[in-house]
């Protein structure tokens, strides 16, 4: 290893920074040496950037159209040169489909992601700073949405609202900000009273600024690790929607959806229900494994550099 090389590494793992940037770009460096000695999260890794890059290439690598096919001379064909993956009852491509419905894949688990985190971050540290009758009400609250199972609930707000992949994001993220919210209370409760806290209160910052600028990002990691875990669930959530036709509608590739379409040759043409099971299956291995890495890489009591 080079001189330089060593240099910057003592630079990054420096017990004294010098400036604020120094101090996260070492907390930065520290996190990814964890994460990357475990195997199985950059695997997860692998698949989560592998998912992005197909969908954003979608256009570019898929063979077919998604949406049409040839009802003629293409219809339930087995896995082939010409079809890699074989094709479903319209004789579209399935592999066409999959890459495509990769991009709503992510659309889900993003918008769940943005919509619900952020609202359960709130609750969360709102309650936990406040106490009293404002916890208790939040609570509450959150302890009605815990009680039903998420695709029950996520069920009755699609019915509601109806059916589209819209109104199915924003049952999902109706349904998945409980859990957020009882973490980021527990974190808050933690800290709320540690001299840190203390002594920002006693500089005369206002119970909302300390909540915002002092609270949340202490309970940022935690939420990370649990959102990511959480999207496994959420695109079986999706899929679970959209196999009981409530989510993307036709003929959008949607992978719920696919299976759906699939079950009436589940037991001669296996392709057209097994593929996008089976991406569902890597998709959400690659997410937990992700989790689980995170989970270890940010976690404080973690030993060693």
């Amino acid at each position: 290893m080079s001189l330089a090389t060593m240099t910057r590494r003592d630079w990054l793992l420096s017990e004294r920074p010098q400036s604020r940037m120094q101090a996260r770009l070492g907390r930065t460096y520290v996190t990814w040496r964890r994460f990357s000695v475990n195997r199985l999260a950059l695997a997860g890794l692998a698949i989560i950037l592998a998912l992005l890059v197909v969908a954003a290439l979608a256009d570019v690598i898929s063979p077919y159209s998604p949406v049409i096919g040839d009802l003629r001379g293409s219809r339930l064909l087995p896995p082939g040169p010409e079809h890699w993956l074989g094709t479903d009852g319209q004789g579209r491509d399935i592999l066409s489909r999959l890459i495509h419905g990769s991009r709503l894949t992510l659309f889900v688990v993003v918008l769940v992601a943005i919509i619900a985190a952020p609202v359960g971050l709130l609750v969360g540290t709102v309650a936990g700073y406040a106490g009293g009758w404002t916890d208790a009400i939040l609570m509450r609250m959150t302890d009605i949405f815990l009680a039903f199972p998420k695709l029950i609930l996520a069920l009755a707000f699609v019915a509601a609202l109806g059916p589209g992949i819209e109104n199915a994001v924003l049952a999902i993220a109706i349904t998945s900000w409980p859990p957020y919210a009882r973490i980021a209370r527990a974190e808050t409760m933690t800290v709320r009273n540690s001299d840190y806290i203390a002594a920002v209160r006693l500089m005369g910052a206002s119970p909302l600024r300390i909540v915002i600028l002092h609270i949340m990002p202490l309970c940022i990691s935690s939420l990370i690790v649990r959102v990511t875990l959480d999207m496994a669930g959420i695109i079986l959530t999706a899929a679970g929607l959209g196999f009981l036709g409530l989510g993307a509608q036709p003929p959008l590739p949607e992978w719920g959806a696919m299976i759906a379409d699939g079950r009436r040759f589940i037991l001669d043409q296996w392709w057209v229900a097994a593929a996008p099971g089976f991406a569902i299956l890597i998709v959400s291995l690659g997410f937990n494994l992700l989790g689980d890495g995170l989970r270890d890489a940010l976690d404080p009591r973690g030993g060693g550099q």
